[in-house]
């Protein structure tokens, strides 16, 4: 069809939806397969899409609803639901009101709303709902309307506001109707008159009361002193400042200040008043009068305080989500390393285990020959660092294979200082601290063990070799403020913190520390990622990592892992597995040949009997035929229609079931979820040598 193209069709379209909407089976609707929608269709559907206001597009009689990415927002739990499904259908509540948009466009009809409520259904609970709402027919390529176009903008959080702001408005009002009214009702705290020129002052009986005078005082003659004594502290100063202006240019006189009651609280008051002034301008007589305006200003203080409250959720919510933007920003970053690094590493992995493999199999049938033993050392030495290389770029990209179990910080540490101390040497001293009542926390316990070691070896760098490296662990607690933009939720933590006495960090050294191939160390000292190694690791684990650090100080590392309520699994003794081959026969599915012929010359020389299969097809076909094997050795990313998943998911249905190995250079989620494996996967991470592979094999044949 014409309108298919890049410029007229759905090839144009750009977003998420608009893969939702070429990968819905439109064929089960009235408008039938998307190549055969009319232009107009067409048409209205890409300016929908390209639109960042919310739109939906109701096709036909039903309203078949057709929206984009910014409606998908609005629709919330109904999302991605509503596309393809009638109008009355996807919106139940407000049936009749689509009706009458449907039926009112379709006639030729427009229809526009402002500040719209409805009552829709929102996690099952009906809510009232303001909407801007737009309504105008859609032509088909004959011209009469065959669909409607809306565009629905909800105005919820405005209207909410304004009704809040409006009803503010209104008390404020009130209290200040209030006010006039009492002053009316002769709601008087008294009335005075301050002769100037002789400084004396005189008032009501219901003055004198307000400023506690003694009852027999008289009041013709009140000392200024136990007035102004009787004003609070803070007001004094400005009182006598209205006092003095009034007095000095004759402009009326108001001043709200508080007086204290016998009680010893304080009660808000307005004293106005004018100077006058005799002929020969000099001011000699200061009358006014006394309100009670203590209900206004606890009012206003009150409307203050809600003001104030709601400006700072505002910019509370506001630094959340610059916070959140900044997260996302950083996540895409990451996951679009991630892709690549996950690619790369799975052909890069496979290319070293040809290597390694390879030169296993030379040193095996070379065993006398000292300059091939060398060679092949120095050479295996290398394939070693080229996978810790890729190991170090999964982890940071969060992809490398977890296998997560529950412990608590002792469990941990005691395996691991000794290990700590050997490759710290002696002169540094290391300082472990648990709590006394553990939390349990769900991590990979060789991953763990691997960061601290890596924060250790950075952090005796930074001491030059001497001093004191801190290990400890503590529970805490982390509020909603302290998580807000971290990517976490507030709750439990373990906190792994490792600290050293070192020459610390500048902020800019700082800011740059977990970016991938930075460092500080010469060259030839370090690949930049071990850091970047710990951020991933600790990250992919749902933990938050914080590091700190003070030029000529030290620096603090802090790992805060979600506390776990999963029970510890029992501490048995393990026993090493047999690692010598057997006599099993295993079926080995890999679809690179070299990878292959290497594995197999690895396990045949272990005594196994060895069937290969090129893809998940080719075994599947293999063991649907009858052939008998005693475990599968596969690789997880094959091509093909049968997915090493497969394999494993029907080896497991089989009576006894049958074992399963991975092996892979990247899983790509294909065994795992999150990249964590579940304890019954067995997983062999290339490259891998002959130890390796007889230790696994036999394990995994023996479990």
């Amino acid at each position: 069809m014409q309108f298919l193209d890049d410029s007229h069709g759905c090839a144009g379209w750009n977003g998420e939806m608009a893969g939702r909407i070429r990968a819905f089976d439109w064929s089960t609707t009235e408008l039938g397969p998307i190549d055969t929608w009319p232009r107009s269709l067409s048409a209205a559907v890409q300016l929908m899409l390209a639109s960042p206001l919310p739109m939906v597009m109701l096709w036909g009689r039903p309203g078949y609803m057709i929206y984009n990415d910014a409606y998908s927002i609005f629709a919330g739990g109904r999302h991605p639901y509503l596309l393809g499904s009638p109008v009355e259908l996807g919106w139940p509540e407000v049936a009749e009101f689509n009706r009458n948009v449907v039926d009112t466009c379709l006639a030729g009809g427009t229809l526009s709303y402002t500040n719209k409520v409805l009552v829709l259904l929102r996690d099952g609970v009906p809510e009232d709902v303001w909407m801007d709402l737009h309504y105008s027919p859609v032509a088909n390529d004959d011209g009469a309307p065959a669909g409607v176009m809306a565009i629905v903008v909800e105005t919820t959080d405005h209207m909410i506001s304004e009704r809040r702001r409006l009803a503010a408005e209104v008390a404020y009002r009130a209290d200040n109707e209030r006010v006039r009214l009492a002053l009316n009702a002769g709601a008087l705290l008294g009335s005075f008159v301050w002769d100037i020129k002789a400084n004396v002052l005189s008032g009501d009986e219901r003055f004198a009361r307000t400023f506690s005078y003694s009852p027999d005082q008289d009041l013709t003659d009140l000392p200024i002193d136990i007035a102004e004594a009787r004003i609070h502290p803070d007001d004094r100063s400005w009182v006598q400042e209205q006092v003095n202006q009034s007095v000095a240019t004759g402009e009326p006189y108001n001043a709200e200040y508080r007086v204290l009651r016998p009680d010893g609280s304080y009660s808000w008051v307005l004293a106005s008043g004018c100077c006058e002034f005799n002929a020969q301008g000099e001011p000699f007589r200061f009358p006014g009068v006394l309100i009670d305006i203590h209900e206004r200003k606890i009012a206003e203080e009150s409307l203050l305080k809600f003001t104030r409250n709601l400006e700072q959720r505002v910019a509370d919510e506001v630094e959340a989500r610059l916070a959140a933007e900044e997260q996302l920003r950083q996540s895409q970053k990451l996951e679009a390393i991630g892709g690549l690094t996950g690619g790369v590493a799975h052909d890069f992995n496979n290319l070293l285990q040809v290597i390694a493999g390879n030169l296993h199999l030379l040193a095996r049938h070379e065993p006398d020959n000292v300059n091939v033993q060398r060679r092949v050392s120095a050479s295996i030495a290398a394939v070693e660092r080229g996978a810790k290389l890729s190991s170090q770029l999964l982890a940071f990209a969060r992809r490398q294979p977890l296998s997560p179990a529950v412990f608590i910080p002792r469990q941990i540490f005691e395996g691991l200082a000794e290990l700590m101390q050997r490759a710290l040497g002696e002169t540094i001293q290391i300082n472990v601290t648990t709590p006394e009542v553990p939390w349990h926390l769900y991590v990979d316990r060789n991953q763990l063990e691997n960061a601290i070691l890596n924060l250790a070896i950075n952090a005796r760098d930074a001491m030059k070799g001497e001093g004191t490296i801190g290990l400890s662990a503590e529970n805490i607690h982390l509020d909603h403020r302290f998580c807000a933009g971290k990517g976490i939720t507030a709750g439990d933590y373990v906190c792994v913190m490792v600290t050293d006495t070192g020459v610390g960090m500048s902020p800019q050294v700082l800011a740059q520390a977990f970016e991938p191939f930075f460092t500080t160390k010469a060259d030839g000292h370090g690949t930049g990622l071990g850091l970047s190694m710990v951020f991933g690791f600790v990250k992919q684990s749902g933990g938050h990592i914080e590091m700190s650090s003070i030029e000529g100080q030290g620096t603090r590392v802090q790992l805060y892992f979600p506390r776990s309520l999963r029970p510890l699994q029992s501490e048995t003794a393990s026993h090493d597995a047999q690692h010598r081959g057997g006599h099993e026969t295993i079926l080995v599915v890999e679809d690179n040949e070299a990878v292959r012929v290497s594995a197999v010359e690895l396990l045949r020389e272990e005594g196994y009997q060895v069937l290969t299969a090129t893809n998940g097809d080719a075994a599947m076909q293999m063991l649907l035929e009858g052939v008998a094997v005693d475990l599968i050795f596969t690789d997880v990313v094959m091509p093909g229609l049968i997915k090493s998943s497969d394999l494993a998911a029907w080896a497991k249905m089989q009576t006894p079931p049958l074992a399963v190995l991975f092996t892979s250079g990247h899983t790509r989620d294909i065994i795992s979820r999150n990249h964590q494996l579940s304890p019954d996967t067995y997983l062999l991470s290339k490259p891998y040598g002959p130890e390796a592979l007889t230790r696994m094999v036999r394990t995994v044949l023996n479990g």
